[in-house]
């Protein structure tokens, strides 16, 4: 019989962590364990860390990304649902939208409609058919991708001729002032607030490792080539406040052209 064949590795576009975890089996168990752990402090950090201003700018940002009554939605990274929640009120019918994460320890401390659909999974490999979704969503879950190119052909797969995509992630500003204040907010002051009202004693943790994600993560102009790569179209950046960086794309439509 002849030897079988070697595992293709698994390319990581950002800069490895590895004051967390050493390999990429290592990340994803890390990662995981991590979000598992702290679920149910996770909405509660997020609303003091956008100021009670979340909800507003996801359902925005979906907006502007295209998203309309009616139409069928994947949300990937789906974590406690803070970007679905959006997608239930906009769509008009939550059994329309689906949430796929890795971690079930998150799923689980959602505040979602019964009617909507949750699956474990990961975003390099999604348990979907081919051109199934309208409309395709990703919050704060793109620098914990382990390949980009991977992830990105699969969004592309499973959307609709036509359908739209929008990936919402925390950036670095442009500015040495304004990284500084994003880093030491994040990094800083946020983690010391946990300690006073979190639940888990890891809480800290997770947001000292949602800045050093944001750091080591690929800059945009890589996200938009991988993007491009990938065969979507019309692929842009949003950006809000100099930080919140909105990727949108459409899968292309070969009856429009």
């Amino acid at each position: 019989m002849p030897p079988p064949k070697p595992t293709p590795p698994v390319h990581a576009p950002h800069i490895p962590l590895t004051d967390y975890y050493q390999t990429e089996q290592d990340r994803q168990a890390y990662l995981r364990r991590m979000f598992d752990n702290t679920a149910t402090d996770y909405d509660h950090i997020e609303a003091m860390f956008a100021w009670g201003s979340g909800s507003r700018y996801r359902r925005q940002a979906l907006v502007r990304g295209g998203l309309k009554s009616g139409m069928k939605v994947l949300d990937v990274g789906v974590g406690t649902g803070l970007v679905a929640a959006q997608a239930c009120i906009l769509t008009g019918n939550a059994a329309l939208v689906t949430g796929i994460d890795p971690s079930p320890g998150m799923m689980a401390a959602g505040k979602l409609p019964d009617t909507m659909v949750l699956i474990e999974g990961r975003a390099e490999s999604l348990p979907f058919p081919d051109n199934h979704f309208d409309f395709l969503s990703m919050g704060y879950a793109l620098r914990h991708i382990s390949d980009l190119g991977v992830a990105f052909a699969e969004f592309e797969r499973v959307l609709k001729p036509g359908g739209r995509l929008c990936i919402l992630e925390i950036t670095q500003a442009q500015n040495r002032f304004g990284r500084w204040l994003l880093k030491s907010y994040m990094r800083g002051v946020i983690p010391l607030l946990t300690r006073v009202v979190s639940k888990q004693e890891n809480t800290a943790t997770i947001w000292r490792y949602h800045w050093d994600s944001i750091e080591a993560c690929v800059p945009p102009d890589q996200v938009l080539a991988t993007l491009s790569a990938a065969g979507l179209t019309q692929v842009e950046r949003h950006v809000e406040l100099g930080v919140f960086s909105e990727y949108q794309a459409i899968k292309a439509d070969p009856a429009s052209t």
